[in-house]
């Protein structure tokens, strides 16, 4: 991916993390609002998670995720892909080096 594709899926998420946290009310979860679009679905990801992992996933990744506000998410995402387009766009002007192979 390039530097603008990511720059792009940084400013999106940033930009859906501000919205989630400014129209909807502060404590809600991510649980809360994946309930809100679809009530059956966290219970069919718990019952996929059990079923290919035994459980771990659920309980020490996903659980701990579902609790957290709604607008983290998309904030953790966007400055990943903010970082990683930075970096990718410094590497660009990096100079090279101009000695001489042996």
């Amino acid at each position: 991916m390039g530097a603008r594709v990511l720059a792009v899926l940084a400013a999106v998420s940033l930009v859906t993390a501000f919205a989630l946290a400014t129209l909807l009310p502060p404590p809600l979860t991510l649980a809360q609002l994946i309930a809100m679009f679809d009530a059956r679905m966290l219970y069919d990801a718990h019952e996929f998670a059990v079923a290919n992992d035994g459980g771990w996933i659920w309980g020490h990744l996903l659980m701990p995720l579902l609790l957290r506000p709604c607008w983290l998410v998309p904030t953790s995402l966007g400055l990943l892909f903010a970082g990683g387009a930075m970096t990718l766009a410094s590497r660009k002007g990096m100079p090279r080096s101009h000695r001489r192979r042996s």
